[in-house]
This record gives C-alpha cells, structure tokens and sequence, in this order.
C-alpha cells in the first residue's frame, strides 16, 4: 500500500472549505488501486487550522499511473491560471510505502514490497 499526503494549514474558521473540496466526487475515485481518500481536521481553540489529506492507494505504480493520467494533469491545467484561496496559508506533502497495518483485534499484518498479506 502507498499513501500520499498532503498538510494545509488555513486561517481560522476555513478548514470547512478543504474539506468540501477534497470530499467531493472526483475523477481519482475511478483510477485503478484508489483505496479511499480520507480528510483530516486538527481540533483548535483559536487560530490557525491544519487539515492533512491521505490518499491510499493500493501501490505506488497505481499512484504513478494517476499522477500521469491526462485526467490528472488537465485538472492541474485548469488551475494553473487561478491564484491560491487567500485562506491557504501554507502546504507540504510527502508519499509513503506502508509497512504494517494494525486492525481491529490487534493483529499486525506486515506489508510485502506495500502489499497488504492475507490474514
């Protein structure tokens, strides 16, 4: 398994705005090895939120094909033009090989080159 992540950290009272933009229905939904696309938002009192977005996807070759797709890279295109929301303060990401996966009973199950072995 890979994932992708990506880090934003937005003004106070916009992490709202991330979410709905990565919660809604896409083209990354159809590529092949997608898993799940998860939002995650950091509880604040005050101040600036932070919002981390993992993107599982089944290994990095399957990632790669996205990353390549004309799909992916006519959505960029569109973009390219328009400026950053205001609210984005700042962003950073990174890609991950999974290497252990602990589910429910406690059971760990290693990763083999990122591919999840049957229990």
């Amino acid at each position: 398994m890979f994932v992708q992540v990506r880090n934003f950290t937005v003004t106070q009272g916009t992490s709202e705005q991330v979410v709905n933009r990565f919660g809604k229905a896409g083209l990354v939904e159809e590529q092949k090895g997608f898993i799940d696309l998860t939002v995650l938002v950091k509880k604040v009192r005050c101040g600036d939120e932070k919002v981390i977005v993992l993107i599982r996807w089944e290994s990095e070759e399957h990632w790669k094909q996205w990353e390549k797709s004309d799909a992916h890279i006519a959505g960029h295109k569109a973009n390219l033009d328009k400026p950053k929301p205001d609210y984005i303060l700042s962003t950073s990401g990174g890609s991950y090989g999974v290497k252990a996966v602990k589910e429910g009973e406690n059971e760990i199950k290693k990763t083999n080159c990122g591919i999840k072995e049957a229990a």
